[in-house]
Formats: structure tokens, sequence, C-alpha cells
């Protein structure tokens, strides 16, 4: 196997790790240093999947994003934007190759350069089923050979793996340290299947599943099945999901957390719910449902005629619809929507993750105020 074939096993091997982002970004980074040289550490993002804005950034020299990055991450007209590159087919795209090879008239690239960069290298963490989780910005010091095509290859076979970790990532943050009653729960279970820790809320979820009898310390089949998987060294991550009895699905992923055969397992069970930002929408701006979609995909960077053909509406009704939203939210443009629906919802998100990863706690993903979020169960514990 060569290096870089060693190199996405490692890769793969940390996604799969039920962890927390800060470790997972820290073991990416050596990595990476390795297989893909680079001037500095990455910029590590995490989005949401529903809107592509940023959710947290993790940079080990970069403990707060500068405001002026933001401002021309969502109002500046450039290349090589992270939602821009979110939706591109291929999922990366080098600040050279958005300029045809001439970087310098892009407010990017001269902000790369202050800070003593020159190439800008953006991955996409796109997951198999498409969603996209976060983004890598990769960069190289003037003077050093361009991203070459093997480089390339390799950071597009990593992206799936990284984009898992930092989903699973989230799930465990939001599991720990719950801001809602119906966030994920995790059971860390030991070889021979006893629970050694659960976090707070977790019985909730599993009382309502198929099967559970916690009285006589019996979990659900489901949960079982899935940690005997997860057991299994040719797996990474067992995943299944299941129709509670209370008719919602519950999706669970098992991993294992000591690296051998039949060890410890982690489980982390996830109530599927309509993506946070859907319900924001219509709470804090008053749009309508149809509203709402349209502004969704402008926030994911669609085009009119991207809107009207999944819509199924023709172009002259994506208009109507973005004068009402226009109206609605006091902005005159696309990118002003932007940039007012980041700073108001996602902004705060981000900058409370900064805090939470400066004193040791858990990431979370999606906007901040969730409108309509029931408060966290008081239950204390935690894995």
């Amino acid at each position: 196997m060569t290096d870089l074939g060693r190199a996405v096993d490692r890769i793969a091997e940390l996604g799969a790790r039920p962890t927390d982002l800060v470790t997972l970004w820290t073991g990416m980074n050596e990595v990476l240093r390795r297989a893909v040289p680079h001037y500095t550490a990455p910029c590590s993002y995490t989005l949401d999947p529903a809107s592509l804005l940023i959710t947290s950034h993790y940079h080990p020299q970069v403990t707060e994003f500068p405001a002026e990055w933001l401002t021309s991450e969502y109002y500046t007209d450039d290349v090589n934007l992270l939602a821009d590159v979110a939706r591109c087919p291929s999922g990366l795209s080098t600040l050279h190759d958005a300029t045809g090879g001439d970087p310098t008239g892009s407010p990017r690239w001269q902000a790369n350069m202050a800070m003593g960069g020159d190439q800008e290298l953006i991955l996409a963490l796109r997951s198999r089923t498409g969603e996209v989780w976060g983004a890598l910005g990769i960069y190289r010091e003037p003077g050093r050979p361009m991203f070459d095509a093997t480089e390339q290859r390799f950071l597009r076979a990593v992206a799936p793996h990284l984009a898992d970790g930092a989903r699973r990532a989230l799930l465990v943050g939001e599991a720990t340290d719950p801001e809602s009653a119906d966030a994920p729960g995790l059971l860390v279970l030991s070889a021979t299947g006893e629970v050694e820790s659960r976090t707070p809320g977790v019985d909730l979820l599993l009382a309502d599943l198929p099967g559970a009898e916690l009285g006589a310390g019996r979990l659900p089949t489901a949960v079982r099945s899935v940690a005997a998987r997860a057991r299994d060294p040719g797996r990474g991550v067992a995943m299944a999901r299941v129709l509670s009895t209370g008719g919602a699905w519950v999706v669970m992923h098992g991993a294992r957390l000591d690296g051998t055969t039949g060890g410890r397992v982690a489980v982390i069970l996830e109530p599927v719910r309509p993506a946070p930002i859907n319900p924001l929408l219509m709470a804090a701006f008053g749009l309508t449902e149809r509203e709402r979609d349209v502004t969704r995909m402008v926030l994911q960077g669609a085009s009119t005629a991207e809107i009207a053909a999944t819509l199924t509406v023709s172009a002259h009704t994506v208009q109507q619809h973005l004068k009402s939203i226009f109206d609605k939210t006091g902005v005159r443009s696309r990118r002003d929507l932007v940039g007012k629906v980041f700073f108001a919802h996602y902004e705060p998100r981000m900058r409370d993750n900064e805090r939470r990863v400066a004193t040791g706690r858990p990431a979370r993903g999606g906007p901040a105020n969730r409108p309509g979020a029931p408060a966290p169960p008081s239950t204390a514990g935690g894995a």
C-alpha cells in the first residue's frame, strides 16, 4: 500500500470514531501535514447542510475568526467561497483555477497574501449521501508547487470520511451537552454489552424503541444489534434506522472505541427531525413555507433557474417570492439576504462554539436560537 493509501485509511479510522471536533481536526491535521504539504494549519469548518452556512471554525492559531473574514465570505463578490465549492460537482476548487491562473484581482487572494499565503484549496466535506457537513481551507506560501492531481485525488478520497466524522462529532457534542429535549443520546457499552455511561435524556429515546425493557436492564434489540455489528473490525461504523413506538424515526450510529474486536462501543441515537433552519426562517421573518424553501436555496447559492426547476414553478414565480422575501427581511439582494441570515443566526453559533472549544466543551451544529426547541432535560450524567 502506498503512503497516500495508508493516509486515507488513517483518515477513515479517525472519521469513524465517536469523538469531539477538536480531536477529529487535530488528528486530521497530523495526517494532512505529511500527505499534502501546506502552509500553517488548515482552516477546518463545519457547515449546516441545510443552508451551507458556517457553524464552526477551527485553527490552532486562530481561536477567534476575524470579523472581516466573515464579512468578505458573505458580502464580497469573489470566487472560491465555501458555499460555491460545496455546491460544485467536484467538491474541490483552488483559487488559482477559479481565477484562470491569475488570482491577483481576488480580494480573497489579497487577504491570503497579507497572512503569508498564496495558494488556497477549498475542499467540501461531502458525505456519500450528498450532504455537506464541513469544508477545509488548505494554503501554500508563495513559490511553492501547485496542488497537483494526485494530492487533489487524495483529498477527494478522504472528504466523505471527514464529512461523516464531522457529523458524528456534532452529534456527540449535542448528546453530551444538550441544548434541547430532542437532542441525540449517547451510550457507551462494555465488551459484554453492559451500559458503562449514558448522556442526559437517552433513556427517553431508548424507552420509545421496540423491545425496550429498561426496568429489566435490557436494551432494545436494535441497539444491541448495532453494537454487535460495530464490534466487527471490518466495519467502520454500523448504522440502523428504526421506527419508534411513537411513530418517529431514530437513526443509530455504532462505533468501536478501543480499536479491538469485541471491545467497547459507543451508540449514538439521533432523532430524525426537520432541519432547524426551516422553522427558524418562518418564525424569525414570518416567511411562508414556499418562501422558506426559496430562501434556503438562496442560502445555498442556487440560481433562479435552479430554484424554479427544484420547486417546479416558473422563474417569474421565483422572482415574486424573492420580492416578498426581500420585503419581509428588509434586504435588497440575495447577497444581503445570505448575510442577514448568517449574522443573525449562524455567527452567534460560531462565536459560541469558539468559546466552548476554548473551555473544553463540545461544539454544536445548526443555527443558534432554534425556535420552539424544548428545554433540555435536567437529568444529570454524561458519557
